[in-house]
Protein backbone atom coordinates (compact mmCIF):
# COMPACT_ATOMS: atom_id res chain seq x y z
CA UNK A 1 0.00 0.00 0.00
CA UNK A 2 1.62 3.19 -1.02
CA UNK A 3 1.29 6.19 1.88
CA UNK A 4 -0.16 9.42 1.07
CA UNK A 5 0.30 12.48 2.18
CA UNK A 6 -1.68 15.60 3.59
CA UNK A 7 -0.16 18.78 4.06
CA UNK A 8 -1.91 21.19 6.19
CA UNK A 9 -1.02 24.70 4.89
CA UNK A 10 -3.18 28.01 6.95
CA UNK A 11 -4.96 30.14 5.12
CA UNK A 12 -6.44 33.64 5.36
CA UNK A 13 -9.62 33.29 3.13
CA UNK A 14 -10.59 29.76 2.15
CA UNK A 15 -12.66 30.53 -0.65
CA UNK A 16 -10.12 32.50 -2.11
CA UNK A 17 -7.31 29.66 -1.70
CA UNK A 18 -10.18 27.00 -2.92
CA UNK A 19 -11.01 29.20 -5.96
CA UNK A 20 -6.47 29.78 -6.60
CA UNK A 21 -6.11 25.55 -6.12
CA UNK A 22 -8.91 24.90 -8.88
CA UNK A 23 -7.62 27.45 -11.18
CA UNK A 24 -3.97 25.79 -10.95
CA UNK A 25 -6.52 22.64 -11.90
CA UNK A 26 -6.42 20.37 -8.84
CA UNK A 27 -10.01 18.87 -7.23
CA UNK A 28 -11.41 20.31 -4.12
CA UNK A 29 -12.39 16.44 -1.81
CA UNK A 30 -16.35 17.75 -0.67
CA UNK A 31 -16.06 14.74 2.07
CA UNK A 32 -13.41 16.92 3.72
CA UNK A 33 -14.33 20.63 2.84
CA UNK A 34 -16.70 22.44 5.20
CA UNK A 35 -16.51 26.01 6.43
CA UNK A 36 -12.74 25.94 8.36
CA UNK A 37 -11.20 23.21 5.85
CA UNK A 38 -10.35 22.20 2.63
CA UNK A 39 -8.79 19.40 0.72
CA UNK A 40 -6.79 19.51 -2.25
CA UNK A 41 -6.47 16.65 -4.62
CA UNK A 42 -3.01 17.28 -5.87
CA UNK A 43 -2.80 13.58 -6.85
CA UNK A 44 -3.78 10.00 -5.68
CA UNK A 45 -1.33 10.23 -2.91
CA UNK A 46 -0.58 13.69 -2.12
CA UNK A 47 -3.25 16.12 -0.97
CA UNK A 48 -2.90 20.09 0.72
CA UNK A 49 -5.30 20.43 3.69
CA UNK A 50 -6.16 23.89 3.30
CA UNK A 51 -7.55 25.16 7.28
CA UNK A 52 -8.27 29.05 7.96
CA UNK A 53 -6.48 30.23 10.64
CA UNK A 54 -7.96 29.01 13.30
CA UNK A 55 -8.75 25.70 12.30
CA UNK A 56 -5.09 25.77 12.04
CA UNK A 57 -4.55 26.74 15.59
CA UNK A 58 -6.21 23.62 16.85
CA UNK A 59 -3.66 21.52 15.70
CA UNK A 60 -0.40 23.38 17.13
CA UNK A 61 0.84 25.15 19.90
CA UNK A 62 3.38 27.56 17.80
CA UNK A 63 2.30 30.99 16.37
CA UNK A 64 1.18 30.71 12.80
CA UNK A 65 3.75 32.23 10.49
CA UNK A 66 3.08 35.18 7.74
CA UNK A 67 4.55 32.89 4.83
CA UNK A 68 4.93 36.45 3.16
CA UNK A 69 7.72 36.78 5.35
CA UNK A 70 9.05 33.85 6.57
CA UNK A 71 10.01 30.60 4.84
CA UNK A 72 7.58 28.18 6.86
CA UNK A 73 8.78 25.12 4.37
CA UNK A 74 9.47 24.70 0.79
CA UNK A 75 6.86 22.06 -0.92
CA UNK A 76 8.68 20.53 -3.94
CA UNK A 77 6.35 18.85 -6.34
CA UNK A 78 7.67 16.45 -9.31
CA UNK A 79 6.19 16.75 -13.12
CA UNK A 80 6.01 14.77 -16.10
CA UNK A 81 7.67 17.22 -18.25
CA UNK A 82 9.42 20.49 -18.30
CA UNK A 83 6.07 21.69 -20.40
CA UNK A 84 3.90 20.69 -17.36
CA UNK A 85 6.32 23.26 -14.99
CA UNK A 86 5.83 25.59 -17.22
CA UNK A 87 1.89 25.09 -17.55
CA UNK A 88 1.46 24.97 -13.19
CA UNK A 89 3.48 27.91 -12.90
CA UNK A 90 1.48 30.07 -15.77
CA UNK A 91 -1.46 28.96 -14.41
CA UNK A 92 -1.15 29.94 -10.46
CA UNK A 93 0.26 33.49 -11.71
CA UNK A 94 -2.90 33.29 -13.82
CA UNK A 95 -5.00 32.73 -10.65
CA UNK A 96 -3.36 35.10 -8.31
CA UNK A 97 -0.13 33.63 -7.34
CA UNK A 98 3.44 35.06 -7.94
CA UNK A 99 6.93 33.65 -9.16
CA UNK A 100 9.57 34.51 -6.52
CA UNK A 101 12.25 33.33 -9.01
CA UNK A 102 13.68 32.45 -12.57
CA UNK A 103 13.35 28.80 -13.99
CA UNK A 104 16.20 26.59 -13.04
CA UNK A 105 17.54 24.57 -15.73
CA UNK A 106 20.38 22.16 -14.73
CA UNK A 107 20.15 19.87 -17.82
CA UNK A 108 18.90 16.85 -16.09
CA UNK A 109 16.51 18.64 -14.23
CA UNK A 110 14.02 21.56 -14.69
CA UNK A 111 12.40 23.74 -12.12
CA UNK A 112 10.52 26.55 -11.47
CA UNK A 113 7.96 27.82 -8.37
CA UNK A 114 4.95 29.96 -7.38
CA UNK A 115 3.69 31.36 -4.72
CA UNK A 116 -0.05 31.01 -3.73
CA UNK A 117 -2.01 33.75 -2.19
CA UNK A 118 -0.64 33.13 1.20
CA UNK A 119 2.88 32.92 0.15
CA UNK A 120 3.49 28.97 0.35
CA UNK A 121 5.95 28.34 -1.57
CA UNK A 122 4.96 25.37 -4.27
CA UNK A 123 8.52 24.36 -6.27
CA UNK A 124 7.53 21.88 -9.53
CA UNK A 125 10.07 20.46 -11.04
CA UNK A 126 10.84 17.50 -13.71
CA UNK A 127 14.03 15.34 -13.56
CA UNK A 128 14.83 13.58 -17.01
CA UNK A 129 14.42 10.02 -15.92
CA UNK A 130 17.31 8.68 -17.99
CA UNK A 131 19.96 11.18 -16.32
CA UNK A 132 18.72 9.97 -12.93
CA UNK A 133 17.25 7.62 -11.10
CA UNK A 134 14.85 8.64 -8.29
CA UNK A 135 14.41 5.88 -6.51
Amino acid sequence: MSKKIYVNLPVSDLAKSIAFYQAVGYSINEKWTDETAACVVISEDIHAMLLTHARFSDFTPNEICNAKQQTEVLLALGCESRDEVDELVRKAVAAGGNTYNEPQDHGFMYGHGYQDPDGHIWEVFYMDPAAVELT
